[in-house]
This record gives C-alpha cells, structure tokens and sequence, in this order.
C-alpha cells in the first residue's frame, strides 16, 4: 500500500494540473488575444464569455500546488527555490489580471488601463507558466537532497521557448472558445487567429519534440529505445491526425470540433511530457517515492481530499451548464 499511495497523489496532481491547463488556459488566452480586438465592445464581448467562469477556473492551481506542497514535501522545498522567480511573477501576473478584470467592468475614464492590465497580466502569467514547464523539463541540480543551483538556473533558451509556446497555445484555447461561445466579428476573426495559432502550436510542439531528445539523454532513452519505440509511436501520430483534424474544422466553419481538438492537443502534449519524465518528480534527480511525505500523513490527506474532488467537479460541470449558449455582442452574465 505505501508503494502506491504516492503514485495515487501524482495522478491526483497529474489530473489537477492538466484540468488548471485545459480551463484557466483558454480564459488566459482571452487575455493575450484581448490586443488583437477592433473595438471596445468586442473586448467586451470577449471578456463577458469567461465572467461566470475564470476564477472557479483558478481553483485548480491551487489543488496543484497544495498537493505538491503536502504529499511531496522533499519535491516542493528543491523545486519552489529552484523556480521561485517565474512562479512570484506568475502569481503577480494572475492577481493583476483577477483586479483588472473587476474593476474594468465598472471604470468609466481608466478603462483603457484596466484594458492593458488584463492583457498584460495574462500574457505575463501564461509566459512563466512555460518558464516553470521549461525549467522542470531541462532539470534541477540538486546535491543532497537539496537545490545547489542559482536563482536564474531556469532562464535558458529552452524554457524561453516554452514560454513563447506555452502562451501560444493558450491563445489557441481562448480562440478556439470565442469560437464556440461568441457570433459575429469576434467569432470571425478568432476563427482566423485559430487557424495561424494552430499552425504556431505545432511549431512550437516539433521543436520541443526534436530539442528535448538531443538536449536530455533520458528522455531520449525513454522515446527511442526499443521495446518503448514500438508502443510510443502512436503519440505523435495522433497529435498530427487531430491537428489535421482542427484545421479542416475551422475551414468548415465548425464551432465545438475545434475547442475539444484544441484540449486533445493540449492532453496529447502533456501525455508526451509525463512520458519523458515519469517516475520523475524532479527531473532528473527525485522520484515520486523519493519525494514523498511518510505514508499516514499521505494516507490521511488522501481521506480528506477524496471526498471533496467530486463535489468541485460536480459544481464545475453545473457552472458550465448553467451558463451554456453562446454570448452574442452586447449581451453579458452581469
């Protein structure tokens, strides 16, 4: 039972932080499309399509990060010294854009700042999140149990990259959701962003896929080792299947295909990187057995986190129910 408690807690952080990525991405990337709008009011129209949801969304970060926090506790003290400067930035970033996003509805003459304040701090809180990806993929140094590197160890060119990929694909997310949740300009002209961004996407997901096997020999040994080969394959051949697929959906003018093909890409992406890192916490030095809390305490938090999980998604699904239906121009939830 102690060899699988841990493993429990990892797909229970695995789950939370893929649902963070899969429903904050898209209100995020409201936010880094909000530059690309013609006019106020279809900024309007575009932040209105997210006001019932973009804070339940953040509820997840908050699972993610707890978790880590109380079942990994060796993961989380060699990790947050190691990424403390994106994750601060990044925590700024989400307050600033949660304030802007509140005070822009009711600012009469400072609504052009609140404007910049939710682009900005949503472009800021996607860019370190690819930071945070990059620095973990790329390694810690670790001796003894504990950090032994700088403070900007994780600013290098790779996790540069995955911060300019990661804010393209929640672009493509919010995108692909104005899509499906607005008419008019706004729905036209997120169905041409979707289209370059999605193009962006796959750029962005090739060069990742070719760097990480030359730059880290352990995942290239995870990826093109043999038996794993033959079983891995299937990875990437999917993900250019439904890639093919979103584009042909937005050609065809279809509106849910392309959001649901967006979140595969996202799952498919992610799968690839639990894959590479697997049974990694910190790569390449601490497994999820090496960074766990002593079994009662995992045990004990496991009781009291179980319970909860279902009802958070039972109150998600019932929010995104309620508010179904695509938002025309003019019309809000307020």
């Amino acid at each position: 039972m102690e060899v699988y408690i841990p493993v429990i807690w990892a797909l229970l952080i695995g789950t939370a932080v893929a649902l963070y990525v899969i429903l904050d991405g898209f209100d995020l990337g409201i936010g880094i499309l909000f530059p690309f709008a013609k006019e106020e009011k279809e900024q309007d129209q575009m932040i209105n399509s997210i006001a019932p949801f973009w804070d339940g969304n953040e509820t997840w970060l908050v699972l993610g990060g707890g978790g880590l926090w109380v079942a990994f506790p060796h993961a989380y003290a060699v990790v947050m010294p190691a990424l403390y400067l994106p994750v601060i930035v990044m925590l700024l970033g989400l307050i600033f854009r949660g304030v802007a996003f509140e005070f822009r509805t009711v600012a009469v003459t400072s609504k052009k700042y609140w404007t910049f304040a939710f682009a900005g701090g949503s472009t800021l809180a996607a860019f370190c999140q690819g930071l945070i990806l990059g620095g973990l993929i790329q390694g810690i140094r670790v001796e003894n149990g504990q950090f032994a590197g700088g403070t900007f160890d994780f600013a290098t060119p790779f996790a540069l990259l995955c911060g300019f990929g990661v804010v393209t694909g929640y672009a493509l997310l919010g995108a692909c959701w104005l899509v499906m949740k607005t008419e008019g300009p706004v729905a036209q002209r997120a169905r041409e962003h979707a289209k370059m961004l999605l193009i962006g996407v796959l750029v962005f997901m090739a060069i990742v896929s070719l760097w990480t096997p030359l730059a880290f020999p352990p995942i290239r040994a995870r990826w093109f080792s043999a038996p794993n080969i033959l079983f891995l394959w299937p990875v990437p051949a999917i993900t250019a299947l439904t890639a093919y697929l979103a584009w042909r959906c937005l050609e065809a003018g279809r509106e849910i295909p392309p959001f649901l093909a967006a979140i595969v890409l996202f799952m498919l992406g992610y799968a690839g990187l639990a894959i590479s890192a697997f049974p990694y916490l910190v790569p390449y030095s601490m497994t999820i057995w090496d960074a766990a809390a002593v079994p009662s305490a995992q045990l004990f938090l496991l009781l009291g986190t179980l319970p909860l999980l279902p009802i958070i998604l039972m109150y998600t699904g019932f929010v995104y129910y309620i508010f179904r239906g695509k938002l025309r121009e003019g019309e809000g939830y307020h």
